[in-house]
């Protein structure tokens, strides 16, 4: 697989998580609150008390980044793929941390596959760091077409 075929998967599973999460607390905040990741596993409730408008907030935010990595895997240009993983350190790295810090109300299986799918979604934007590095810089594709 080639470094821009990596790129474009990885970009199009960070975009389709952070679409899923947009659509469902942005448009349904209170059952993402009560349901998230699903029935009888309510992930988000264990935290701090019912909020719509932070709720609705962080919808519209993965919304957003699901734009930067949906159109960076569209176009898969160095710049615009270093700006996508860049916002999504960001974003997944201090929310990692943040839950995994804070899992004493967890039942202890949830508390280890809330960890581990977090520190997935945190590493896949880090790894996709290497193959981004071997993309063509504009500076050079310019001298190739020149």
């Amino acid at each position: 697989m080639t470094a821009r075929a990596w790129l474009r998967t990885g970009l199009i599973i960070l975009a389709v998580y952070h679409f899923v999460l947009g659509v469902w607390s942005l448009f349904l905040p209170r059952s993402f609150y009560d349901n998230f990741p699903a029935p009888g596993h309510a992930w988000v409730a264990l935290l701090p008390p019912y909020n719509e408008h932070l709720l609705r907030d962080f919808g519209a935010l993965n919304l957003a980044l699901t734009v930067l990595l949906g159109t960076a895997a569209a176009v898969a240009e160095r710049h615009l793929i270093f700006t996508a993983l860049a916002a999504a350190i960001v974003v997944e790295v201090p929310h990692m941390i943040y839950h995994t810090l804070h899992l004493e109300d967890f039942p202890p299986a949830d508390a280890v596959i809330q960890t581990i799918a977090l520190t997935v979604i945190m590493v896949i934007p880090v790894a996709l760091l290497i193959p981004a590095r071997r993309l063509p810089r504009p500076l050079d594709d310019a001298r190739r077409l020149g």
